[in-house]
């Protein structure tokens, strides 16, 4: 081993490039920042939306209608599915805890029965929702629907 082999031990170095270390070093003087401005200080931190000054987008663009802050947004899941569900699982009863296993519902979710499709199987039916025709169908095909 001499001083013409030497290296540094391995992972000990960076290959990123130092800035703010003198003109020698070709990133000295604004340090890559440019010249003056609120980005070039330290400490600066933007808005989210901030635009400079000029008006943001979001404040530029009109707003219309109305949102119902007290709106209840329900996951909708149809006759037809709760069929092919029924069979598969061979289950009487599907709920809650049925459709989440099955990747229909989040743990949040509200869970509305609608009326596409066929019911043929006498199934209980936990969801806090129903529509009138999913409710026909399931009592015409001798289920039973209970309101969570």
């Amino acid at each position: 081993m001499n001083l013409s082999n030497l290296k540094p031990a391995e992972g000990s170095t960076k290959n990123r490039k130092r800035i703010g270390r003198g003109t020698g070093s070709g990133r000295g003087g604004t340090s890559t920042r440019g010249h003056k401005g609120a980005k070039s200080r330290s400490g600066y931190s933007s808005k989210a939306g901030f635009e400079g000054g000029q008006m943001p987008l979001v404040r530029r663009v009109p707003k219309f209608g109305f949102k119902n802050i007290n709106r209840v947004e329900y996951t909708a899941v149809n006759l037809d599915v709760l069929q092919n569900l029924s069979a598969k699982s061979g289950s009487a009863v599907i709920d809650f805890a049925v459709l989440r296993e099955n990747g229909l519902a989040s743990k949040n979710d509200n869970i509305k029965i609608l009326g596409r499709g066929e019911l043929t199987a006498a199934i209980e039916v936990h969801a806090h929702a129903f529509s009138q025709t999913a409710v026909e169908a399931i009592e015409k095909a001798g289920g039973k629907v209970v309101t969570l």
